[in-house]
């Protein structure tokens, strides 16, 4: 380990909710989560979701309740977009009750869920969802800006992206941003990169997943974001990351590059979607088109240590698309 790792990688054990916590530095914190008895993990994406039940919410809880049973799944990971339209107002919004805990009620669902902020939740109060309030009001809960899940055969970088985006500074148009805690920009990116680049450098998980709320590639709405395509995916690249998975774009989708290793997943489809609203010519030119869908729906991982296997989900539970990273092949079908 270099000086730099060693100085950006200094860990303090606490106990937290039943699972272990380390601190690791100023801005990452690490968790560790327990494989299952057998050496496996299975957990299940949904992003772009809070809207109180409303555009297929519920639908899609109650089919991501369905698989999470048949898959016994260790926990759930939200891409961000939490609370439409502009986050929580405070940690006593009763927003949070009526879009997360009473949508999300499904026995296999009570698992921990680990959740990254979206643009849109950064135009509330960003110190809400961050909040140990909202911990304790419902324990399934965590929210930070950006932290590491340990799973043994895993890691998962989770990395806060809106401060990413030029745009949400240089022309916010009418939205108002909670920058509390990004300001001064340049050294917070610097420092979210630095200890994203220390802790893949240290990583001896035999998975590397990075999870963000922006796409670096998509074929969707927002298509590609610029600044992490320049400032994100060489990282990415440089330690063999094995998987970047993201929100924003409200649809379920998978490009893979051929450039490396790297396999790109889109799970928005948490709620409202964009029927119809794509661009093939902003995948990239070294991104091979795998799926695109663009309606609701939710991901599932399913993790050995030697193999991979991810599926999306329409609103109906049938099965759209899946991937084994073992096997290399992807198939389309309409039922589970």
């Amino acid at each position: 380990m270099d000086g730099s790792c060693k100085h950006c990688l200094k860990w303090i054990w606490v106990a937290c909710f039943c699972f272990e916590f380390m601190l690791v530095s100023a801005e990452f914190h690490q968790f560790q989560h327990p494989v299952k008895a057998g050496g496996s993990l299975s957990f299940l994406v949904i992003g772009d979701w809070g809207r109180k039940g409303a555009y297929n919410q519920s639908q899609v809880a109650l089919q991501m309740g369905k698989v999470g049973e048949k898959l016994g799944i260790d926990f759930v990971i939200s891409t961000g977009d939490n609370f439409y339209e502009k986050g929580l107002a405070t940690p006593y919004d009763p927003h949070f009750k009526h879009s997360f805990t009473n949508i999300y009620s499904a026995n296999s669902l009570q698992k921990q869920w680990y959740s990254v902020l979206g643009n849109h939740d950064y135009r509330g109060d960003v110190q809400a969802q961050l909040s140990p309030i909202l911990r304790k009001m419902d324990s399934r809960w965590l929210c930070l800006r950006s932290f590491l899940v340990n799973t043994e055969i895993a890691e998962l970088f989770f990395i806060d992206t809106t401060p990413f985006v030029d745009e949400y500074f240089r022309n916010p148009k009418h939205q108002k941003f909670d920058w509390r805690g990004v300001i001064p920009r340049n050294k917070y990116l610097t420092r979210v990169l630095k200890e994203l680049r220390c802790a893949l450098r240290e990583s001896v998980g035999k998975w590397k997943i990075v999870i963000g709320h922006h796409p670096i590639r998509s074929i969707g709405h927002h298509g590609q974001t610029k600044e992490l395509i320049t400032l994100l995916l060489p990282i990415l690249e440089a330690y063999n990351v094995d998987m970047y998975i993201n929100g924003h774009d409200h649809c379920l989708q998978h490009l893979s590059s051929i450039t490396s290793p790297l396999q790109f997943f889109t799970s928005g489809g948490g709620s409202k979607a964009w029927k119809g609203d794509f661009d093939y010519l902003d995948g990239g030119e070294d991104d091979e088109i795998k799926f695109y869908y663009d309606g609701q729906g939710f991901m599932s991982v399913e993790l050995t240590p030697t193999n991979a296997k991810i599926a999306f989900y329409d609103v109906s539970g049938n099965v759209l698309h899946s991937f084994s990273s073992n096997q290399l092949y992807y198939t389309h079908s309409t039922e589970m």
